[in-house]
């Protein structure tokens, strides 16, 4: 059995995020007629988006790399 939940989120995935203020957690949904939900503390809104900020900064620098280069190279 698995630890983990896995889901592909692409361009045409529709997401849908609320403010569940009475419990002070954001709830993002994804998907149509069987959605994943995500819940996130409203003290972890940070902390969250931090970690998606760093990963589009490594996802940046190596779409910036000339065509061809491999990892490391320049």
């Amino acid at each position: 059995m698995r630890d983990t939940v896995q889901i592909h989120v692409s361009a045409d995935l529709p997401i849908r995020a609320r403010a569940l203020t009475y419990a002070n957690r954001v709830e993002v949904r994804f998907g149509k007629a069987f959605p994943v939900a995500l819940l996130i503390d409203g003290d972890a809104l940070d902390h969250f988006a931090t970690a998606l900020a760093e990963a589009r900064a490594g996802l940046e620098v190596v779409s910036a790399r000339p065509e061809g280069a491999a990892d490391g190279e320049q």
